[in-house]
């Protein structure tokens, strides 16, 4: 029988959870508690796992555990280092699980790791650059740390002070998620922090971030850093002299939805869009402001032409103690049409999913389904279109004025690919 012990972080102390049971990934089941859900501290990890239930069956233990692991290629790379099913995530978790998103953290056996920053060079950095995924997974071994996503990405901690860059060990929290480049999509580190840059001029609320530039500024020279907005700073935790992050709790949609990481994307009419916002409005503590939010967001999604924004890539973000509940920061935006890949939205506005057929109407349409006034998506859709481009404009030059040049050539063909032509 296997136990993988389950904690979180509550104002800034890891507190014991709960505990995954199974012989193997096949019948593991996870179950509160019970001097975790009696404390005065206690409150559920999810939305989808509340409390009142003895144990949570393998579905939903499986949809919302798998779903804090990586994907793709640093999934299979980490199955074969380890030598284990690709689809075992209970193996997979017990060695990356002690770092994840939000303020999880999963161990099997003892919890004897005590946190510390390993500096890295500027030679590890530039070689974390040029190595892309395969480097950034090996990473991810060495500091068991798990960040969702297909892309190839690390989870570091940043001294702003000495502009310099550390891997977290142990139960050292880490302030940045750094992201390589893609070998197959050209320009995707400067393709996000443009698209990112965009939203945050357009008032959508964004991490910070910034590219890192070792040489050239070609694509082998450059990562993206996003400051993690699940980790607050604490002048009272230090570890090794520097002034350590407490985390935040935060879950994706599909974590709190009980959908399982394949069935992101909205294949077949499901109501994807319907259960976002009806997940806002009975768990958010600002719910009129965060439908708000969300409506701009799929919009501007919509006009930069990111076909990649599935339900993982939204999120709900807790308090640091599990009391309060918002909408995270927008997060993983990418305008992927200017890669000619797929037409399909991640899910359906109103009954389109094709990019090329959706419009404003589209929008309108939806609002009855997703329960807000047809007013209010308008007013949401022709604010957005009436900053797109202004914002767009700004954050091309800004980028263009740090010695990214070909930011222009990208970001016109943003707006040809995009759905903003289709709307003026």
């Amino acid at each position: 029988m296997r136990e993988l012990k389950v904690y979180i972080e509550i104002q800034g102390n890891m507190r014991y959870a709960g505990i995954i049971k199974g012989e193997s990934f096949r019948d593991a089941v996870f179950s509160y508690d019970k001097e975790y859900v009696s404390s005065s501290y206690g409150a559920p990890i999810s939305i989808s796992l509340p409390f009142g239930e003895e144990f949570f069956d393998v579905d939903k233990t499986k949809h919302f555990y798998e779903s804090l692991l990586p994907e793709g290629f640093s999934r299979r790379a980490v199955a074969e280092w380890i030598k284990t099913d690709e689809n075992d995530y209970l193996t997979i978790l017990s060695v990356l699980g002690r770092e994840c998103l939000g303020a999880i953290k999963i161990v099997e056996g003892e919890d004897d790791a005590p946190g510390h920053y390993v500096k890295l060079s500027k030679k590890q950095v530039k070689e974390l650059a040029a190595e892309g995924a395969t480097r950034s997974t090996k990473i991810l071994m060495e500091t068991h740390l798990s960040l969702t996503g297909a892309s190839g990405k690390v989870g570091l901690f940043y001294d702003d002070k000495k502009d310099s860059w550390y891997l977290p060990k142990g139960d050292a929290p880490s302030t940045h998620i750094v992201k390589q480049s893609h070998v197959r999509l050209k320009q995707i580190v400067l393709n996000e922090q443009l698209s990112m840059l965009t939203a945050k001029k357009m008032g959508i609320d964004v991490p910070e971030s910034f590219i890192i530039n070792i040489g050239s500024g070609k694509d082998e020279d450059v990562l993206l850093a996003t400051k993690r907005y699940d980790r607050i700073s604490d002048k009272g935790r230090v570890i090794d002299g520097f002034c350590a992050p407490i985390r935040l709790h935060q879950e994706d949609f599909a974590q709190a939805l009980n959908i399982p990481s394949d069935k992101k994307y909205e294949k077949t009419l499901s109501g994807y869009m319907r259960k976002m916002f009806e997940l806002l409005r009975s768990h958010s503590s600002n719910p009129i402001e965060d439908q708000r939010k969300l409506s701009e967001r799929i919009i501007f999604n919509y006009l930069i032409g990111n076909t990649d924004s599935h339900i993982k890539n939204f999120a709900l973000l807790y308090d640091k103690d599990l009391r309060s509940i918002r909408l995270a920061p927008a997060y993983d935006i990418v305008a992927a049409r200017v890669y000619d890949t797929t037409s399909e939205m991640s899910f359906y506005i109103a009954d389109k999913l094709n990019i090329d057929e959706i419009s404003r109407e589209s929008f309108i349409m939806a609002a009855d389904e997703i329960g807000v006034g047809r007013r209010f998506m308008e007013k949401a859709f022709d604010d957005s279109l009436e900053k797109f481009e202004k914002a767009l404009d700004e954050a091309t030059r800004e980028i263009i004025e740090q010695g990214f040049k070909n930011a222009k050539k990208l970001s016109d063909k943003i707006k040809k690919t995009g759905g903003y032509e289709r709307c003026v």
